[in-house]
């Protein structure tokens, strides 16, 4: 069963390693990835932000963060499921657990930035709830072209 824990220190390599194989497998690695995955705690947890590692049978298998804007609004990102682990729902549980997260918190509204070329991702996104809005010129990742958001 998948246990979804916050972040600790022991878990930044895991953070960045499991984002930087799906990055590389179908991106490119950018200044803003660097930025987040080699100093989380600057630039995503002390700016408010959360990062959650799914751990399975101890083993961490999956991330993602959420990523402070405003007050109620936070961008979720950086998740990632280890491709070993791919198929066993891992990406939904951790969805879903972001979701519960934030309606706990009574926050407003979760965003997000994707790519039209990861289909699965894009639906997992729909089945959630996640409805297209305008992608704004200054996306903060050259690989997005589709922004998303869910109204809590």
């Amino acid at each position: 069963m998948l246990k979804i824990v916050p972040f600790e220190e022991e878990y930044k390599d895991v953070f960045r390693d499991l984002n930087l194989l799906w990055l590389e497998r179908y991106f490119y690695v950018e200044e803003k990835d660097h930025e987040l995955l080699n100093d989380c705690q600057t630039h995503i947890l002390t700016r408010g932000g959360l990062i959650f590692i799914g751990l399975l049978d101890q083993i961490p298998v999956g991330c993602y963060s959420l990523l402070k804007k405003t007050d109620g609004i936070f961008e979720l990102g950086k998740m990632a499921v280890d491709e070993n682990f791919q198929g066993l729902k891992i990406g939904q549980q951790m969805l879903a657990h972001a979701i519960d997260f934030c309606k706990m918190n009574q926050w407003k509204k979760i965003e997000l930035y994707s790519s039209t070329k990861l289909n699965t991702a894009l639906h997992i996104y729909r089945k959630f709830g996640f409805k297209e809005i305008v992608l704004e010129d200054s996306a903060p990742y050259a690989r997005s072209d589709i922004k998303m958001e869910l109204i809590l």
